[in-house]
């Protein structure tokens, strides 16, 4: 299957404030800390895979909780994919694409998904960077797994410059790896 990486779209800010109404709603029983839109659909003039990134955050204590209400709401609950304290949805099919994880506040997760985003919206250069590294992947690469790996090398640059550890960025790099297919 091909990647599809398409120019900023200038409606998908409306598109997660649509999802976000929805995610609210959804989990109107368990309190939630945030619900940030993510991903490089959320950076302002960044080409991008057309499918919105969203993260719920909650506490520890209401990270099943938060899970349950979404599965409530038609969302399947797919796991945690081998990242720490995220927990991946797929979305209900209506017609909106996007990945919903629920991560627990202050996690490396969603403070990798945080850094890199802010670190793309300040910067024109970045930005452009990014852009085309992953249209060249795109171009490459037909499998998801080799596109995340592709984009590794420079998202760890830009932790290394918001001041992640040595350890959370080894870390962060095992998460960008691709399944062992042995197990």
């Amino acid at each position: 299957m091909a990647i599809e990486v398409v120019p900023y779209d200038p409606l998908w800010p409306s598109r997660f404030d649509r999802t976000r109404g929805d995610l609210v709603t959804a989990l109107a029983a368990v309190p939630i800390r945030a619900i940030e839109h993510i991903g490089s659909t959320s950076v302002p003039g960044l080409d991008a895979k057309p499918v919105l990134d969203i993260d719920v955050v909650v506490e520890r204590q209401n990270l099943h909780p938060a899970i349950d209400a979404l599965v409530l709401a038609g969302y399947e609950h797919i796991g945690d994919l081998g990242i720490p304290d995220r927990h991946s949805l797929r979305a209900p099919d209506d017609g909106l694409r996007r990945r919903v994880y629920v991560v627990v506040e202050g996690s490396l997760a969603l403070r990798n998904h945080l850094a890199i985003r802010d670190a793309l919206r300040a910067s024109a250069s970045l930005r452009a960077e990014y852009a085309a590294l992953k249209h060249r992947l795109a171009e490459e690469v037909e499998d998801i797994d080799a596109y995340v790996t592709g984009k590794t090398d420079l998202l760890v640059r830009v932790l290394s410059e918001a001041a992640f550890t040595p350890s959370e960025i080894d870390a962060i790099r095992l998460m960008n790896r691709p399944p062992d297919p042995a197990g």
